[in-house]
């Protein structure tokens, strides 16, 4: 705590320090000289190409990944074609580019995952260099060829190749270039000379940094900021000029006094930076340039890479790792000497409290007076995440948690948090783990990319313990954790499927979120179909199982599984999937095992092949299936024969099945189809196709009595359906005559009550009349009512003395006929 600032390095307004990562574990004998080194940003992975153009077979360079740390993660002999660049994307993966344009891809242990090309013209002309670089679209690769054409993709795993305009007078590689990505579009900034020019997908534009001197000379390096906001420039004279990316205003302009170009130029700019200042390297020297004249110069002890970071520079070296950075002004404030900010007079209150001494109280009491205690605690609650070193932290964390002991309303939220997440930081600083982020990274990244960083590295311990400390969802956190696991678990060969099986179902259970389906389809890639199987045999969705099972050929086992689940959509899904796949026979003998998928794709079949379910039926000697079919088949044909023969063999296979009563309907079918094409021919009725009823109403309409009644006894229908079918046919025709000869031709087996409505309901009161007398008298009163007849309905109500019948009447009574109203209701009174 006392020597805080013993490494803080004025410059201008602002200070810088360089903190030590770690001491690098990794056994690089030549220290990183001679080879391609790639760091990715946030603490990432370092990748080693060890003498990248050596190409004698017995000699092949050697491409190790390291963690941030230095522990081995991948070692493996570069057996492909000459590596240009190496880089990061986004999700940890290597990009190796290639001299002949091919770009090779990586995952943290060294294993291939795929590859692309950037173009047969890239080919035949080789890429002379080559950036690995980050756009909102994801990561991207741009190069450029020997005969001076650059080509740029800005998102490798949607490849859209974009080749930029040629460059006047460019022949080969610049002096230096860089890629810019400005308002959702990538530009290249490139030097020729002391010409610079910006290259976009249709134009080569010439342009001049706003205030730059004309005696600078040629631009032999550049550097774009962490953000894409800020550009710097190396002049051959020594001055480092800074401004913004799209060259409308100029920052500053600083004499390094230096004239040769730097190995290494890179920004130094944190969120929220006092100043913005660039970091240069050269063989043995590190020089950070800001806004005043003066410099900061550190010396280097070996061959080192700076690796650019939201929030500073890591230097990298053979033995150790170390993070440049502006101090925060937050830091600034408490540890500057002779600070009387409030959060370093609580600092120094609590030192005091903690050796008893009555000045903790004199500094409490000068905070309190000038009502900055809210303002000192979160000053050292803020200033703790910016620390590195665990006692720093412990110690403005102790001071913070003194302070707000004397705050009545101070939210402890900020306190709690930043401890949570120090506590998480530190744990992934460890060596053993090697993620050196600072706060402000951390809060970029999020925890969820922390922890998918975690789980790519295997350290799924780490990270279920870090979803737990940091109470994230299980959905979100542990749950996918424990999947990823799985996935990688399954791919072991060093134990059995039934070991493998049994230890993934005890470790995951039934955690919410995690799919036995997708662990088992990563053991069937993985060429381990068995282990597959018995991981299915965890998944309760039957869904999720089927599709996996027709992947792998296991037909009737995934046919057993959709009939097990009970839905109807997924049998017939593997039905279809089945019918395309299996030859006809074992198709069929596989459905006659599965009762419900047979019957899914009969009907099925009844709509789309009929042809098919005529076979299945055969097959099945179903007989009575058979009969339905052809009845079916029957009433498409369109001609009558084809129509008759159809049925006459529904008819025959119906006598086979002994079901007599099928084949006695549909013998009448085709006894009535004959009778309707007789007519058809002999009276031109049209009737062919109408059902029994239909034909019975039209030969009625059409006159043809004799023909309606003789179809009636044929068929033997009611006489009372005929009865009134012919009472209707011939009301609606106002045959009253026929009507009349009709009632009289025998005793109506429908009563004579129907003859009186039916006469009404077509208006003809009269002809209604004429079998009022024929009604019985139970059905009298209400022909009378039907009629108007409310004397004669009062007089049929009276002598039967029905109560019902008295109210209906009385109901329909006007109130001036008051005689028979009273008449009325005498009777009811006697009922």
């Amino acid at each position: 705590m006392a020597f805080v600032t013993a490494s803080w390095n004025p410059l201008g307004d602002a200070f810088y320090r360089k903190t030590e990562l770690y001491e690098m574990s990794w056994p690089l004998r030549d220290g990183l000289r001679d080879s391609l080194v790639a760091a990715a940003p946030y603490g990432g992975p370092i990748a080693i190409l060890r003498e990248p153009q050596r190409r004698s077979p017995s000699s092949r360079p050697h491409l190790d990944i390291y963690s941030a740390s230095g522990l081995s993660l991948a070692s493996f002999v570069w057996k492909s074609g000459t590596v240009v660049q190496l880089g990061w994307t986004v999700s940890d993966e290597l990009l190796c580019v290639q001299e002949d344009g091919k770009v090779l891809i990586y995952d943290l242990f060294g294993s291939f995952k795929r590859h692309f090309s950037l173009g047969q013209e890239v080919s035949q002309s080789q890429v002379l260099e080559a950036k690995v670089f980050h756009s909102p679209y994801g990561s991207g690769v741009a190069i450029v060829t020997g005969c001076g054409r650059f080509t740029l993709t800005t998102n490798i795993d949607d490849l859209k190749l974009r080749r930029l305009p040629e460059v006047p007078g460019l022949q080969g590689a610049p002096c230096c270039w860089a890629v810019l990505t400005q308002d959702r579009q990538t530009k290249v900034l490139l030097s020729n000379g002391p010409d610079l020019y910006v290259l976009d997908n249709t134009s080569c534009t010439a342009v001049s940094p706003p205030g730059l001197s004309p005696e600078a000379g040629s631009i032999l390096q550049m550097s774009v900021s962490f953000s894409y906001k800020y550009l710097a420039l190396f002049t051959q004279t020594g001055l480092v000029w800074t401004g913004t990316s799209n060259l409308q205003a100029k920052l500053c302009e600083v004499d390094t006094k230096m004239r040769s170009a730097p190995k290494q130029m890179v920004w130094c700019r944190r969120p929220r930076a006092q100043q913005p200042s660039v970091v240069l390297m050269w063989e043995r020297l590190l020089l950070v340039a800001g806004q005043c004249s003066d410099t900061i110069q550190f010396p280097l002890d070996s061959v080192s890479v700076l690796v650019p970071e939201l929030d500073g520079v890591r230097v990298l070296s053979g033995s150790h790792q170390e993070l440049l950075q502006e101090v925060p002004l937050v830091s600034q404030e408490i540890f500057k000497i002779a600070s009387m900010s409030p959060g370093a007079l609580l600092l120094e209150a609590h030192r005091e409290y903690e050796k008893l001494s009555q000045r903790a109280d004199e500094y409490l009491r000068e905070i309190k007076e000038q009502c900055v205690l809210a303002e000192a605690v979160r000053q050292c609650v803020e200033a703790a995440g910016h620390e590195w070193d665990c006692v720093t932290q412990k110690a403005l964390l102790r001071a913070a948690s003194f302070g707000k002991c004397f705050l009545s309303d101070f939210s402890p939220e900020p306190f709690v948090t930043i401890c949570r997440e120090l506590r998480v930081l530190n744990a992934v600083r460890e060596s053993s783990v090697g993620l050196p982020l600072t706060h402000t990274q951390f809060k970029q990244m999020t925890v969820q990319v922390l922890i998918d960083r975690l789980v790519h590295r295997r350290l799924y311990p780490l990270a279920i313990e870090v979803c737990r400390y940091l109470k994230i969802p299980e959905f979100q956190g542990v749950s996918r954790v424990l999947r990823h696991w799985a996935e990688c678990k399954v791919q072991q060969t060093d134990l059995s499927d039934e070991a493998v099986a049994r230890t993934v179902c005890a470790k995951v259970g039934d955690s919410p979120g995690v799919s036995y389906s997708h662990i088992a389809a990563k053991a069937y890639e993985s060429g381990r179909p068995e282990l597959a199987i018995k991981l299915l045999e965890f998944e309760a969705r039957s869904g999720e199982q089927v599709p996996l099972l027709l992947k792998m050929k296991r037909s009737q086992l995934a046919l057993s599984k959709a009939v097990e689940s009970g839905d109807t959509d997924l049998v017939f899904t593997v039905v279809s999937f089945l019918k395309n796949e299996m030859n006809r026979g074992d198709f069929f003998m596989t459905l006659r095992n599965q009762p419900l998928a047979l019957s899914l794709y009969r009907q099925f079949c009844k709509v789309e092949e009929s042809q098919t379910l005529k076979d299945l039926l055969n097959q099945d000697d179903d007989h009575d299936g058979l009969g339905n079919f052809y009845v079916s088949a029957a009433f498409k044909e369109p001609r009558l024969d084809g129509r008759l023969a159809s049925l006459q063999n529904a008819v025959d296979e119906y006598n086979k099945a002994k079901n007599d009563f099928n084949a006695k309907a549909t013998e009448e079918e085709m006894k009535l189809l004959k009778f309707q094409r007789k007519l058809d021919e002999e009276k031109g009725a049209g009737l062919q196709g109408l059902s029994l009823q239909d034909t019975m109403e039209a030969l009625l309409n059409l006159g043809l009595y004799k023909h309606a009644e003789q179809l009636c006894r044929d068929f033997r229908v009611p006489d009372k359906r005929f009865w009134w079918l012919k009472l209707r046919a011939l009301a609606e025709k106002h045959d009253w005559d026929e009507l009349d000869k009709f009632s009289r031709s025998k005793k109506s087996p429908i009563g004579y009550l129907p003859f009186v409505e039916v006469c009404v309901k077509n208006h003809n009161q009269n002809e209604a009349k004429k079998y009022l007398v024929k009604v019985s008298p139970e059905q009298r009163v209400k022909a009378c009512l039907l009629l108007g007849d409310l004397e004669g309905a009062a007089d049929a109500a009276i002598e039967r003395r029905n109560e019902a019948e008295l109210g209906a009447v009385l109901g329909r009574c006007p109130a001036s006929n008051r005689q028979l109203m009273d008449r009325l209701q005498r009777a009811a009174a006697k009922k």
